[in-house]
């Protein structure tokens, strides 16, 4: 294991299990500006969210990420455009297992969330996965394929369910109090 490795690993830790939990906005963001690869201005990140690694984690502007979700970014990238708004205990995931190798191999790839795209509590994001511009993720789906721009996608495996308008103008600007 390298220097960098153990550095990571103490600075997830560190952030997962003491800081995570401080109902200080401006203590948590202080920690993930230094931490994370990019915070963009304006974004909140709320009490209880899991990094498993920071330095692959690019938050876009104003984006909102619900208490208690998972960002993955151990081997591969996660990127979020602007104004994507994570529900609730939502995760996104870049590593996984071939499950048709003898060896349980690694298998992940990065995932990439469109502006003002809206992934619903406890979605799961699995690995290689895009999601286009002003997608939607409905609560509780597993997405284990790209999704289209404007796309509104629901269930276990997730499917397209309808389309979302194009004309979406909203910034977010979230910041409650304790969260």
């Amino acid at each position: 294991m390298n220097s960098s490795t153990i550095v990571g690993s103490i600075l997830s830790r560190g952030y997962n299990q003491i800081i995570s939990g401080i109902p200080s906005r401006k203590i948590r963001m202080a920690y993930l500006n230094a931490y994370l690869a990019r915070v963009g201005t304006g974004t909140s990140v709320q009490m209880g969210c899991k990094f498993l690694t920071g330095r692959t984690v690019y938050l876009g502007d104003r984006n909102v990420i619900n208490f208690g979700c998972l960002l993955d970014g151990r081997h591969s990238q996660i990127q979020t455009g602007a104004d994507v708004s994570i529900g609730h205990e939502a995760s996104i995931l870049t590593l996984g297992h071939d499950p048709q190798s003898a060896d349980f191999a690694d298998r992940g790839g990065n995932v990439n969330i469109g502006d003002r795209a809206w992934i619903g509590y406890r979605a799961i994001i699995l690995p290689g996965v895009n999601i286009g511009e002003g997608a939607v993720v409905g609560a509780g789906s597993v997405v284990s394929r790209s999704v289209d721009p404007y796309c509104i996608v629901a269930g276990n495996p997730a499917k397209v369910i309808g389309e979302r308008s194009h004309n979406l103008t909203y910034q977010l600007n979230y910041f409650p109090l304790l969260l």
